[in-house]
């Protein structure tokens, strides 16, 4: 939210009174005088003091996913479970949805919010936040594997793929094992990359997304709210 905005609403007066007072320095994000009222700030994740007292911290929440196979990335769903079905008690909060979305047979990291700005400037091209997937597929990932993802992929249908990072942890004729980073989240894309080389992806998992990481206590099924370290990561995506 705008510096401006969140002040208004926090009781600091009119738009032109809440201008002043930032320009007369009493505004201080995280120690730092506040230069601008159109900065983005988000008091759940930032220290926010007007004339040295602290602004309450808002109701937003942040939560990471180990996201199991047969649910849905989505707010509801007629049909299936989704993984805010998966957030259980005082956590389920109005407005959570999922950052992104995974396949519904896709397991893995996924962030949860009720602060849908931010998740939408996560989201935003500029940013190019990389995604790594462990894949496991039905078929040979040859020495000309990487080169061939490296380079950008075509799909049939017109569509154009970025290039990706491809790491083969092995390989054998009837099953390999890999990581691949992507920059973008085009439709079925890690799969279609995966059909467009000859080999179809049996098993897929998503590990990381930007510098979040999925952590490795995280049973499949199972969510946390982010650490002050992790919640420390989204600062990034205010500006």
């Amino acid at each position: 939210m705008r510096l401006d905005k969140l002040l208004g609403q926090a009781g600091f007066g009119s738009r032109n009174q809440v201008k002043k007072l930032i320009r007369s320095q009493q505004v201080r994000v995280d120690g730092e005088l506040a230069l601008r009222d159109n900065l983005n700030v988000d008091p759940s994740l930032q220290d926010i003091r007007v004339s040295g007292k602290l602004l309450a911290h808002s109701t937003d929440v942040y939560f990471m996913l180990h996201k199991p196979a047969g649910v849905v990335s989505a707010v509801s769903d007629s049909q299936h479970q989704t993984v805010i079905d998966l957030i259980r008690g005082k956590d389920r909060v109005d407005g959570l949805y999922p950052i992104g979305r995974l396949d519904r047979d896709t397991e893995g990291l996924l962030l949860i919010t009720n602060n849908g700005p931010l998740g939408f400037r996560m989201l935003h091209p500029k940013h190019h936040v990389d995604k790594t997937y462990y894949v496991e597929v039905n078929g040979a990932l040859d020495s000309d594997a990487p080169a061939f993802f490296g380079n950008g992929i075509a799909f049939l249908d017109g569509t154009v793929c970025k290039p990706a990072k491809l790491e083969v942890i092995s390989s054998s004729d009837t099953q390999s094992y890999a990581h691949i980073t992507i920059s973008e989240g085009k439709f079925h894309q890690v799969k279609k990359m995966f059909l467009a080389y000859g080999v179809k992806v049996t098993y897929l998992r998503r590990e990381s997304f930007g510098d979040f990481v999925l952590d490795a206590n995280l049973p499949i099924g199972a969510y946390r709210e982010l650490t002050a370290d992790e919640k420390n990561i989204l600062k990034q995506y205010l500006d």
